[in-house]
């Protein structure tokens, strides 16, 4: 076997000597000899053609590189494996596997980012479906706006967080000249990814303000885009479900936007007690602190964006950041002394009486806590009653915010479940005129999880299948098909599966899919005029008239 070996190989070695550059039969042999047979990994070395001495003279794994002896490009490579399997010689498995032949490319999605499958889906259309009804029932309207915006659109409105900003880079020419002339960030790129919906919101309210109500209530379920670092519950894709009123400076505005998410919450199964709470604050009152702290306006910005830290860094942290940043160490002292005696202080009413001793002398502070008052007073008669917890610390991160803040808290959940507050002056840098906005966005992500870690999902989505008409065989199939189509006509979702065989496999596919009917339409029920219902869940079995079958499972389903 050896010697024929080695004689089929000098012949192709002849052969096709242009196309290869092979070692010679001497150092074939050679390797042959060195070679041990009995250690070879048979789930490893599969071969196209039985070899009974699992050794490929020609392509050797242990000892020879392949490709390197080939010395050939991709196409030459291919040429060969043809001709090697043609002439019966051995090619391992493995070996073509460890080319580009059948190159596999990662089908994963980009880090940050998810698919969604059928049953994901479901759920997350279900949570809108909710959101929206409540939203509409408030008496707001629907928005959507482009993913893309102009770079000078979204820069100068988010803070330290504009670097979580996705920029896309110019096209064409504009790009060739800019990577000429000294690139960078800036110039290279014209547009970003939407972080929000609020800003997108306010360049609206500019370009439309003629063709849009006074006072106009959008709401706004689409995606933004955040380079961060992905988390659990943290993507650099996500939903927000906004909802907004423009146009009015009236403490009722804050009072409803907060109450229609209160009633998301509970609708979706948030009810309990201590399910949640809806943590409230005011700019004004966190300008007052820091002038009683003795922090002066200029550190004002850098202040928030350390306190807006405390939740994840604490006290210790939050010291740490603010001498960072540059802050006096006695004013540094100052403010943390404050809010120490700030987590003292557990019911809102005593909150605001201590809050209103320590911020008297502050116009600011003095401002902001009569806000709270009004908006506490007008809340006490809706559904955030017992929600709504004073927090003096609470920032909320994005500089665009003016007067009132605030957040959704789960107990144990790090972050917030969504957020929001009153910008009076964003949509201003777009228009030109003051026109006074608050609004509300709620996480639907985190919403998501905690619902499917808490199994909150009811076992029936709208949209899932409710009935499976099977197959009995070529010869039924228009009957399957009739009947499909005219179940779908009253108003049922019907799966009709697609291939005759087994019933019992039928069954499976319809159990798999969480279906309990499956109706069986054979010869014998179509001379009778009749339509058997195999229960899935039961394995109990009826006839039902093909008159009444519609009706029969509307009544069921």
């Amino acid at each position: 076997m050896m010697l024929l070996d080695i004689v089929r190989y000098e012949v192709v070695r002849v052969l096709y000597l242009p196309l290869f550059s092979l070692p010679s039969a001497e150092s074939c042999a050679n390797m042959l000899r060195n070679s041990k047979r009995d250690t070879h990994d048979n789930n490893n070395q599969r071969f196209l053609h039985p070899n009974p001495y699992n050794y490929d003279p020609f392509l050797s794994l242990r000892n020879i590189r392949a490709w390197e002896i080939l010395g050939a490009g991709q196409q030459r490579r291919d040429r060969f494996l043809n001709l090697s399997k043609w002439r019966g010689f051995f090619v391992p498995k493995t070996e073509i596997k460890r080319t580009n032949l059948m190159a596999k490319t990662n089908s994963a999605p980009l880090s940050g980012m998810r698919d969604f499958l059928p049953l994901t889906v479901l759920r997350r259309n279900y949570v809108i479906d909710i959101i929206e009804q409540v939203y509409q029932s408030y008496g707001f309207e629907p928005l959507e706006t482009p993913v893309m915006e102009r770079l000078s659109t979204l820069l100068g409105k988010y803070g330290e967080d504009e670097k979580l900003i996705f920029r896309i880079l110019k096209r064409g020419d504009k790009l060739q000249r800019a990577l000429k002339n000294q690139p960078s960030e800036e110039s290279i790129a014209d547009a970003g990814l939407r972080y929000d919906l609020t800003v997108p919101l306010a360049r609206v309210v500019a370009q439309y303000r003629n063709e849009l109500p006074r006072i106009f209530k959008r709401y706004q379920i689409q995606p933004v885009y955040r380079a961060d670092r992905p988390a659990k519950g943290r993507y650099r894709e996500f939903y927000q479900c906004d909802l907004d009123i423009v146009g009015s400076e009236s403490k009722m505005v804050e009072a409803e936007v907060i109450a229609a998410v209160v009633q998301i919450l509970e609708k979706l199964g948030f009810d309990a007690a201590d399910a949640f709470a809806i943590r409230l604050n005011h700019r004004g009152i966190l300008r007052g602190l820091m002038e009683v702290a003795g922090i002066p306006t200029t550190q004002e910005a850098t202040t928030l964006t350390a306190i807006d830290k405390l939740d994840k860094i604490g006290l210790e942290g939050v010291r740490k950041e603010l001498e960072k940043r540059g802050v006096a160490a006695e004013a540094i002292d100052k403010l943390i002394d404050i809010m120490v005696d700030s987590a003292t202080y557990t019911s809102n009413q005593k909150s605001i009486a201590w809050l209103s001793d320590l911020l008297e002398e502050s116009e600011a502070g003095s401002g902001g806590v009569a806000d709270l008052k009004e908006i506490l007073t007008i809340s006490a008669s809706g559904p955030a009653s017992d929600r709504l917890r004073v927090d003096a610390f609470l920032a909320r991160g994005l500089s665009y915010y003016t007067k009132a803040v605030f957040e959704v808290e789960f107990p144990g959940l790090s972050g917030s479940g969504g957020g929001g507050g009153r910008y009076d002056e964003l949509i201003g840098i777009f228009s030109g005129q003051h026109i006074p906005s608050c609004g509300f966005s709620l996480g639907l992500e985190r919403i998501i999880l905690l619902m499917e870690e808490r199994n909150m999902f009811p076992k029936r989505l709208a949209g899932q299948p409710q009935v499976l008409v099977t197959q009995y065989d070529t010869t039924t199939a228009a009957a399957s098909f009739a009947l499909s189509q005219r179940l779908r006509a009253a108003g049922l979702r019907v799966d009709l599966y697609p291939e005759t065989g087994r019933y019992g496999r039928q069954f499976q596919y319809g159990e798999a899919r969480g279906i309990r009917y499956a109706l069986i339409i054979g010869p014998d029920q179509i001379s009778q005029d009749l339509i058997a219902v195999k229960d899935l869940s039961s394995s109990e079995q009826v006839n039902v008239p093909a008159g009444q079958i519609a009706s029969w499972l509307q009544e069921r389903i």
